[in-house]
């Protein structure tokens, strides 16, 4: 089953719909069973001239009673939010790389050494 959408800020857009197939896939291939998931769009605040329209809208994501909000300019970006979120969520974690200490680091240290 898919992903369910909600919106109070007029839909979805013709090309977010058509690439929410390939999203499904992604999170079944990762484990993730995308009816369990709620999309809803509304506008991010109230929108003060209606002839210029909202710049952004807050996408919600519900699932298993938990939910997060994502505040994007269009469809398309916060779809490429959740899509890099399920990929990032197959890769295993990179192991740290220890990086030389910076420059405020080096200078805080030399300011706690006794004088």
């Amino acid at each position: 089953m898919p992903i369910t959408l909600q919106s109070t800020a007029g839909g979805f857009s013709a090309e977010f719909m058509s690439r929410l197939p390939e999203l499904e896939r992604t999170m079944t291939e990762g484990g993730l069973e995308p009816s369990d998931f709620v999309f809803s769009k509304d506008f991010a605040s109230p929108v003060a001239t209606p002839y210029v329209g909202p710049f952004f809208y807050d996408y919600t994501v519900f699932t298993g009673g938990e939910s997060f909000t994502v505040t994007e300019p269009n469809d398309i970006r916060f779809l490429d939010y959740i899509n890099n979120r399920c990929l990032a969520a197959e890769q295993p974690d990179e192991p740290a790389v220890a990086r030389p200490p910076g420059a405020i680091s080096r200078f805080l240290r030399w300011m706690a050494q006794p004088i």
